[in-house]
């Protein structure tokens, strides 16, 4: 079993980031990454060269350029598979939907999340945090990140079958991703990581029913 979820892991990792078999040169993880940075650049100059001003909104608008960028791979996260009818050829060697969605929600989350938070450094310096607010951007969003990673995978089950999927899948992200940005930023607000355990105990949540959702969207989609 070790060995299936290793080379599933390394096939969805491949599909992800730049130059896998399955990208096609679009981009992986460089997408999400310069998307997070163009957002950190861009807001300074929105709204002014005010620092105290920056330095208090800024958490929340990484919190949600973050969001944004795990949008960006949705397309690519089921449909393909779907369409190529890799789904049935799994379940004839009886690897279950539920084994392939957990292991493409830790892919998802490895090919977006790691370098997001590396590129909190950077950001954080254009927007001016530092100290203790980047210390709880950091936290949040290392609690927060697999939430929306499972949310994305679900999501991209749910829409895989549905013309103008893609667009859908973002529609339907951005509220269910609510009540994390609610208590991951909330933090932000209040100066403690109280609001960090309420976003880290819904991402758990949402990584541990993201298998069974998604499989059974997935079984759904195969038989129509």
């Amino acid at each position: 079993m070790r060995a299936v979820i290793w080379r599933l892991l390394k096939r969805d990792l491949a599909m992800l980031i730049p130059g896998g078999s399955r990208n096609g040169g679009r981009g992986g993880t460089i997408l999400p990454l310069l998307f997070f940075l163009a957002v950190a650049m861009l807001y300074p100059f929105a709204v002014g060269p005010d620092a105290p001003l920056l330095a208090r909104t800024g958490g929340g608008v990484i919190w949600v350029a973050a969001l944004l960028a795990a949008i960006l791979p949705l397309d690519r996260l089921i449909a393909p598979d779907l369409e190529l009818g890799v789904f049935d050829q799994l379940a004839l060697r009886g690897i279950s939907e539920e084994l392939v969605v957990a292991v493409r929600v830790v892919a998802h989350w490895l090919s977006f999340a790691p370098l997001l938070l590396l590129a909190i450094f950077p950001a954080a310096a254009l927007l001016g945090l530092e100290g203790e607010t980047l210390r709880l951007v950091i936290l949040g969003l290392l609690a927060g990140t697999p939430g929306l990673a499972a949310i994305g995978v679900m999501i991209a089950a749910l829409t895989a079958s549905l013309r103008g999927g893609a667009a859908l899948s973002g529609l339907l992200l951005i509220p269910l991703a609510v009540p994390i940005l609610i208590f991951g930023a909330g933090s932000l607000a209040r100066g403690d990581a109280s609001g960090i355990a309420l976003c880290g105990a819904i991402s758990l949540l949402l990584v541990a029913i993201s298998p069974f959702a998604g499989g059974a969207a997935i079984r759904a989609a195969r038989d129509t």
